[in-house]
């Protein structure tokens, strides 16, 4: 199953998933840009591009192996972890000039732990995350945030202005008001893109400047906005869980017939639904209430779940999903907790769930075609 566009644009952002450095990327770097790395949705993506540097999303596509990293972290750490430290020590990420971490969890806290040691990195940070969202909170971020713009701007040797800092906010909002555009052509009947194609791009905004990447899918909006949508598929799907940067997982899924119209991922519609409020006087205030209570929450946030459930709710009729795929990574302890609610609300509502537990790299491939092919049987079409 494929776009019946043929897309220049759309091959580049599809290339972009297939390596740590794309195209835009290496251009970048070639002219001297710095790049720093940030290993969760909650990164605070805006204060790197107004240092100017270009902010990237850790990934561990291309990875071979655990064997280095298996040597400092324990095999009951989630794969995503292993994959990626590995991919640190063996230098892949050599070209990076800093990187930031959250207390997201404690198998991230384990990168950072080694990381800092073993990986010669010339900026290491880690931000302290609150587990709650309320107004305490939202200053707690805000002095996290200042903490980490000194520390950008003591490195770097630079001065982030207010001014740096609102400019840096317009542009992720028009990333996330142009990723919502593409997803508002998936409610379509006939959508003229599918699931594994629109991840593809959705990863490729963490992957390359911004402003390349706006001008991009501006032009591939316009593509698709006069494509011939896509008819041969089963049942609309949305998946549901963690870190999901691989569109060939998603293409398993819809070889069989069961099209992906939308999601909740730690790169998908949670990093995007909803932007930084730009009337407000602050711009680090801005920043601290949209991370913590505006944009759509993970399993982190403790006090979420009920808001997280009516998420998902309003996806599944706004989408009009026939079924829903929860994949979680193997020993991913957030991701356990809020499957097995999120099971229970789909059962209280009548709507056919599936869970696929899963590590990193994409293996297992026939065994997820044959339970994805099974689950849309049961949808009965």
């Amino acid at each position: 199953m494929e776009t019946k566009v043929k897309s220049k644009v759309l091959q580049q952002f599809q290339e972009a998933t297939e390596t740590i450095v794309n195209a835009e990327l290496k251009k970048w770097l070639d002219q001297g840009g710095k790049v720093m790395g940030y290993f969760c949705s909650y990164g605070p993506e805006e204060v790197i591009t107004a240092a100017g540097m270009v902010p990237i999303r850790m990934r561990a596509i291309g990875s071979t192996g655990t064997e280095m990293a298996d040597t400092y972290m324990s095999n009951i750490n989630c794969s995503f972890c292993r994959n990626c430290f590995n991919m640190g020590l063996t230098g892949e990420y050599d070209f990076v000039e800093g990187l930031v971490w959250l207390n997201n969890c404690d198998h991230v806290r384990r990168i950072y732990d080694n990381w800092k040691r073993k990986v010669k990195t010339p900026l290491t940070h880690m931000m302290s995350l609150p587990k709650m969202t309320a107004e305490a909170q939202v200053e707690w971020f805000h002095d996290e945030l200042v903490i980490f713009k000194e520390a950008l701007e003591k490195h770097l040797g630079i001065t982030i202005t207010d001014k740096k800092l609102w400019d840096a906010i317009k542009l992720h909002n028009e990333t996330r008001r142009l990723l919502k555009q593409l997803y508002e052509l998936r409610k379509k009947d006939n959508p003229p893109i599918t699931g594994a194609e629109a991840l593809a791009v959705v990863v490729a905004s963490t992957a390359m400047p911004r402003e390349q990447f706006n001008q991009m899918l501006k032009e591939l909006l316009g593509e698709l906005s006069e494509a011939e949508g896509i008819s041969d598929y089963r049942a609309r799907l949305m998946v549901i869980g963690s870190i999901l940067d691989d569109p060939a997982y998603i293409k398993i899924i819809e070889d069989v017939g069961g099209l992906v119209v939308t999601d909740s991922t730690c790169f998908g519609t949670r990093i995007f639904w909803t932007g930084v409020d730009e009337g407000e006087s602050d711009p680090i205030t801005a920043l601290a209430r949209y991370y913590i209570q505006d944009k759509p929450a993970c399993p982190r946030m403790f006090d979420t779940q009920p808001k997280r459930s009516k998420y998902v709710s309003d996806m599944i009729k706004e989408f009009k999903v026939d079924g829903v795929i929860g994949e979680r990574m193997i020993f991913c302890d957030l991701w356990t907790g809020e499957l097995f609610m999120l099971n229970k609300d789909m059962k209280s509502t009548g709507v056919p769930f599936l869970q696929l537990d899963r590590e990193y790299i994409t293996a297992g491939a026939g065994q997820v075609r044959t339970r994805a092919q099974a689950f849309l049987e049961s949808i009965g079409r």
